[in-house]
């Protein structure tokens, strides 16, 4: 018989492998059950790792089961049936506070410390209420920066938004930034030192009315004023740059679409200044991670957490970074060369330093801020005090909101 092709052999060697799987039970061992949820696209990351781990336990009998949950979804389907929730599963940082308060996560026991020491503090920051560590960090990149089009745009001209704008009039293009959405607008409001935060009792505090959140608050006014000013949708931003549009703040998931689109016009960097009282601040953002928690409900919590540390440990990450491009929260898959090298994750890396934790906005926040937002794009002439006296008296009455955001 001849050669065969290289595809053909891995195919054929992954079926035997898992043809030859079940000679454990011979060895009456009980097996172990376990749950796990992930995204879609992490579906086929995790079945090679689910194979790898338990590659390596041969005297341990496993029976996992893999399901396509998105992130956002996991908080849903937890509220719909808590007894239906997965061993393991991969969530957005922003509903650690939710799933910590309810009692739904197995804090971190087994080598605390030892994912403390292995991830970066921000994502471990992420991962922890009041002192304890209720998850394990699996990626540090959920938060936006500016894309632009380098044709158009210098490296001098996205320090500041004024600059952006200016050059983009005078080129005929677009700015884009989704405004009528709280995680964006957020962003002049931190920039201005204005705070959204939980306090002792568990109740969300924003001060994003103050004497500086009235003047950051005209800022968004002035910039969704300027004609060269573009709000809209990821699709929107996508199919518009190297186009139309110049410049926009965006995330991760949409590097690969924009890299394609522009080519070598293609550049990103952290976001730029703007005007605040006739001064210079830097714009903020959200920041957060994606986490892998292990429910409280679990019937194996020991096996559970060694395979959420395996899920999400440094040759986890890596393979991650390789397929789907999300920067490592692992220190050690951080400093790989490749991550290091990759143009967005650069510019996250630079605006990290002006964000905000994202576990801190709690569901209420979304609502009241796209509200606001929306004022904005459709240009109202409202009192500014007045309109975000109405935004922040809704955030801190901690009505339950459904999130309205575009972070993945």
């Amino acid at each position: 018989m001849g050669r065969l092709a290289p595809c053909f052999r891995l195919c054929l060697c992954v079926c035997l492998c898992l043809c030859l799987a079940p000679v454990v039970p011979a060895l009456g061992l009980e097996a172990i059950q376990l749950t796990v949820w992930g995204p879609q696209g992490d579906q086929d990351i995790l079945a090679a790792l689910i194979y790898e781990y338990k590659k390596e336990r041969p005297d341990q009998r496993f029976d996992i089961t893999l399901q396509a949950v998105e992130e956002p979804d996991v908080w849903t389907r937890y509220k719909q049936d808590s007894r239906a929730m997965a061993d393991i599963f991969i969530f957005v940082g922003d509903r650690l506070m939710g799933f910590a308060e309810d009692g739904a996560l197995l804090p971190v026991g087994r080598n605390r410390q030892g994912v403390i020491d292995a991830n970066t503090p921000t994502s471990v920051e992420s991962a922890t209420v009041n002192g304890a560590l209720y998850a394990y960090p699996l990626t540090e990149d959920n938060g936006y920066f500016l894309y632009y089009d380098n044709s158009v745009l210098t490296s001098e001209d996205v320090k500041t938004l004024d600059a952006i704008l200016e050059k983009a009039d005078a080129s005929g293009k677009k700015v884009y930034m989704d405004i009528a959405n709280g995680w964006y607008v957020a962003s002049f409001f931190f920039g201005a030192g204005c705070r959204l935060y939980i306090d002792a009792a568990g109740r969300q505090n924003c001060d994003f009315n103050s004497d500086a959140g009235i003047e950051a608050g005209e800022a968004v006014r002035a910039f969704t004023a300027s004609p060269s000013f573009l709000s809209g949708g990821d699709a929107t931003l996508v199919s518009g740059i190297g186009e139309d549009i110049c410049a926009g703040v965006s995330g991760i998931w949409n590097a690969d679409a924009i890299r394609r689109k522009l080519g070598s016009k293609y550049s990103a960097c952290k976001l730029p200044t703007y005007t605040l009282n006739g001064q210079q601040a830097q714009m903020g953002s959200f920041i957060g991670t994606k986490l892998v928690g292990v429910s409280a409900r679990t019937a194996h919590p020991r096996e559970a957490e060694d395979m959420a540390a395996f899920l999400t440990g440094e040759r986890a990450q890596i393979l991650r970074f390789k397929v789907r491009a999300m920067r490592p929260s692992n220190i050690k898959a951080a400093a790989f060369q490749e991550v290091r090298d990759n143009i967005a994750l650069i510019a996250f890396a630079d605006q990290k330093a002006y964000g905000v934790n994202q576990k801190f906005a709690k569901d209420a926040f979304w609502e009241p801020a796209k509200a606001f937002g929306e004022a904005m794009e459709s240009h109202s002439q409202e009192d500014m005090g007045a309109l975000l006296d109405e935004m922040v008296t809704a955030i801190q009455n901690n009505e339950q909101y459904t999130a309205d955001r575009d972070d993945e």
